[in-house]
């Protein structure tokens, strides 16, 4: 009987044993407890954005030439209207003195010819004076009449020859100016192409050659971002928005939509995107910014504060999530609100204070599995 009891217990405890191995362990999964906040529904750019500048200008000379006065250098600062750069052009200046001596030689030959012309009137005033006296013959008033005539046309011809050699003048100055480059605004030179006494050469139509100057106004800035052009219908001016950049991490900076081009961008036929352009709100609040800085941007369309919400990594297909419930996952179905990439807003399926699944890449996390909460394996 001993020797039976014994076996019996044996058995007993190697069945015990047995199907303590056999019985699967629970997963270990990170967890997020249900709980209230804002939640915001928003659209991010597809692409990273870009710093522009609000004014920015590629200079080149409409004509090619030598660089003969080069004034600027990269990254000086210039005023409107100051001249930057200027070609060789010694023919024009000889052309425009030319011009203003056939000026000055035309304006003398319409002065003797007006007071030829004044002094024929005169004489021709005197004639017929005489003529009504009788002293003298028809013949010789009108001779003086038309001498008269002739002055008075010789002195208009003579302005006639003043205004085309000042109408010379100008057109050589407008040659002058296709060879110099005058900055447009206040701005920063950004890039050169060219050296002294280097030749210059304008872009032809249809060839991209690099301008000689690069002007921008780095005082004003915006950002330009590629939108996917699903997205594109809900986006509209003065939507706000949130601005991030590489170059100034862990920082948020707010802004507004100012414009959606009306168009849509095919630079890659598989992703067809709708430039938007957004202004800084606060633009002192970042500081230096260099144009061409990356940037993306956020659209704030809607949101809602002290609502219910769980992790957007927290739902699979179909709006279901796995709650940890008495040692197991279940299953439950969920009615979403608004959301974004990191919350989403539960209108119906959850209570505050249970927890749901987030790390659902994990193996074996599926509905019916035995789990416990293990946050500090994230």
């Amino acid at each position: 009987m001993r020797r039976l009891i014994i076996a019996v217990a044996v058995i007993a405890i190697a069945g015990l044993a047995l199907f303590a191995l056999s019985r699967p362990k629970p997963i270990a999964v990170v967890v997020h407890e249900v709980g209230s906040g804002k939640v915001e529904a928003t659209l991010a750019n597809t692409r990273a954005g870009t710093v522009e500048a609000c004014q920015r200008t590629k200079l080149s000379t409409i004509v090619g030439g030598r660089i003969e006065y080069l004034g600027v250098k990269e990254g000086d600062r210039v005023k409107k209207g100051q001249l930057l750069l200027k070609l060789w052009n010694d023919d024009q200046q000889a052309q425009a003195n030319l011009a203003q001596t056939q000026i000055a030689l035309s304006a003398r030959r319409s002065d003797e010819a007006c007071i030829a012309a004044v002094n024929a009137e005169n004489e021709a005033k005197r004639q017929a004076d005489l003529r009504a006296r009788g002293f003298v013959s028809p013949s010789k008033e009108e001779a003086a009449r038309t001498e008269a005539a002739v002055r008075r046309a010789a002195c208009n011809t003579s302005r006639a020859d003043v205004a085309q050699a000042e109408a010379k003048l100008k057109a050589t100055r407008v040659e002058q100016g296709r060879v110099a480059l005058y900055a447009p605004f206040d701005g920063t030179v950004a890039k050169i192409v060219g050296e002294l006494g280097e030749y210059s050469t304008p872009s032809p139509p249809g060839v991209p050659t690099p301008p000689a100057i690069d002007l921008i106004d780095d005082s004003c800035l915006y950002v330009k971002a590629p939108m996917d052009e699903v997205d594109a219908p809900k986006i509209a001016a003065g939507q706000p928005v949130r601005i991030t950049l590489d170059a100034l991490p862990g920082q948020s900076l707010p802004g507004k939509v100012r414009r959606v081009a009306p168009y849509v961008s095919a630079v890659e036929k598989q992703a067809r995107t709708v430039d938007i352009e957004v202004d800084f709100e606060k633009p002192e609040q970042a500081g230096k910014l260099l144009v061409g800085y990356s940037a993306d941007v956020e659209i704030v369309l809607a949101g809602r504060d002290k609502v219910l919400r769980i992790p957007t990594a927290a739902l699979q297909e179909g709006s279901k999530v796995l709650v940890l419930q008495d040692g197991k996952l279940a299953s439950r179905t969920v009615k979403t609100g608004l959301s974004n990439w990191e919350y989403a807003e539960v209108l119906e399926g959850l209570q505050a204070g249970e927890k749901i699944v987030t790390s659902l890449e994990r193996a074996g996390v599926k509905e019916g599995a035995p789990a416990v909460a293990d946050n500090a394996a994230k």
